[in-house]
């Protein structure tokens, strides 16, 4: 498939605003049948999409079918089994003065929305988001990068084959398509990528108050505490370092720890992985290769051989870059200026935990914080000391797999969250509805003016919120009610057994 053209795109844009408007995706049954039909993509064609990623950047397949499309499939399944109570009104309690109206919030759909995915994990941060559009009763163009092209063009033959058209698209193509994509009408952006282009994103949104998700990455430090199981520690950091080559929004982006945790774990880190890629990770296929000539001499240029401890070898005709240590490295260094996005690992010597949290609090908030310790009150000192997106301890990247969970980037990596409920949260709006009856006007007109002091007194004093007494818990008008009658009842009953 070719690029999508200008016209198409407009095209795409009325037929997606008719359909919306026809209220066809806010069918819970119609929500149901293309999340199976999701599903049901991800599992027949894991396959297919699979060689394409490989072709696009040599990603063994099993990276593919694992983190990709099982997740996606975890997703659609997690969404119907939960959709029916997701799209529910939610009921709501509050004070007695308000106990005659029926109060609840009511999710409905945004409309239109933008999926704007990345290329390093092409099928999950387009499909999952698409997940939650679908089960939220929205209408969805998904824009794959270009910069995986037989991915994105296997998405949008995969939709076209398997999903209604009528309200889900794919629109191919560069920064052209991107910028006709962002003029449109559109109700919802949600965008995953690097932040220098979240910020393009954002100032386009800005001008039409286009809600938007921001999905970004940064620079994510891992702290080893000198308490740290080394061997355990390793093993994880060297595989979350290296799946997809590095090029993961949660990888681990540096190290800080002491002299003597560094000199311990190093040889346990290129011990773990010559048995994951060999000695030779060139010919290795289970070892993911750079994107393109463009990154490849990115991440080559941040290798500063003078610090490199193991690793550095390079290969332009396959974008190949060695799982590489560099050791001694401050924050004045190329590696620690940007995100590296690439099989480099940079340690940076810090004395204790106090001199780690200042290094991360002097930076941009990252996408996550790893920290590696048998001291548990020492790793919540640093998580209440520090910010991140989320935090992992005593592992890498796995944070993200519990459904669960929320999933986002705070500051500088990113704002809003998916997976799970929060995907359908993030396309959905929620609505505030209330009924008042009318047999109440005798009460509600006591704050129509001509206003006098007795009226209004009453109206302030039977709607004012008082502190509830600590050692109760949190419950409606209506629980109260029940329990004072159940006590009322008991009491009544113990007096009657007495007589």
């Amino acid at each position: 498939m070719g690029e999508t053209s200008l016209d198409t795109i407009e095209t795409i844009f009325k037929e997606l605003r008719q359909t919306f408007d026809t209220g066809k995706t806010k069918s819970l049954s119609w929500r149901k049948r293309q999340l199976e039909q999701l599903y049901k993509m991800c599992d027949e064609q894991k396959d297919t999409l699979a060689a394409a990623a490989n072709a696009d950047f040599h990603r063994p397949y099993t990276e593919t079918c694992l983190f990709d499309c099982s997740s996606v499939r975890n997703e659609c399944n997690h969404a119907l089994n939960n959709l029916d109570e997701w799209a529910s009104d939610e009921k709501v309690s509050d004070i007695f003065a308000y106990a005659t109206m029926d109060k609840y919030i009511h999710p409905e759909p945004l409309g239109v929305t933008l999926i704007i995915g990345a290329w390093n994990y092409p099928y999950l941060v387009t499909l999952t988001p698409l997940v939650g559009a679908i089960a939220a009763g929205n209408c969805a163009i998904i824009k794959p990068s270009e910069l995986a092209p037989r991915s994105a063009a296997i998405i949008a033959t995969m939709v076209e084959r398997y999903l209604d058209t009528s309200c889900i698209r794919v629109v191919l193509g560069a920064v052209e398509q991107t910028q006709a994509l962002l003029k449109g009408d559109i109700d919802k952006i949600f965008y995953t990528g690097s932040t220098t282009v979240g910020k393009i994103i954002m100032k386009a949104a800005a001008d039409k108050l286009i809600p938007v998700t921001l999905e970004c990455g940064g620079k994510s430090p891992v702290y080893i505490a000198d308490d740290a199981n080394i061997k355990n520690c390793a093993k994880r950091l060297a595989w979350g370092k290296t799946i997809n080559c590095g090029q993961t929004c949660l990888a681990p982006d540096y190290v800080l720890c002491s002299k003597a945790t560094e000199g311990r774990l190093i040889p346990e880190i290129v011990k773990a992985w010559q048995e994951f890629y060999t000695s030779n990770p060139l010919n290795s296929e289970s070892y993911c290769h750079i994107v393109n000539d463009r990154h490849f001499e990115r991440v080559k240029k941040l290798i500063n051989k003078d610090k490199v401890t193991h690793g550095g070898q390079t290969d332009s005709n396959a974008n190949y870059i060695a799982p590489t240590i560099m050791t001694n490295i401050t924050a004045d260094d190329d590696v620690m200026q940007e995100e590296i996005f690439g099989p480099l690992l940079p340690f940076v010597t810090v004395n204790n935990e106090q001199e780690a949290i200042k290094f991360i609090n002097s930076r941009d908030k990252p996408l996550a914080l790893y920290l590696f310790t048998t001291n548990k009150s020492l790793a919540n000192k640093i998580i209440q000391a520090t910010s991140s997106g989320s935090t992992c301890v005593n592992d890498i990247i796995v944070q993200v797999a519990p459904l669960g969970l929320p999933f986002g980037g705070v500051g500088a990596s990113g704002f809003g969250a998916y997976h799970g409920k929060y995907s359908f949260d993030t396309f959905s709006h929620r609505r505030t509805v209330v009924h008042v009856p009318n047999w109440t006007e005798f009460l509600v007109a006591k704050r129509n003016p001509p206003y006098k002091t007795k009226e209004i007194s009453f109206v302030e004093k039977k709607t004012k919120v008082k502190r509830r007494w600590r050692f109760l818990p949190r419950r409606g008008f209506w629980f109260w009610a029940v329990v004072a009658l159940i006590v009322a009842l008991s009491a009544r009953a113990i007096r009657r057994f007495k007589q």
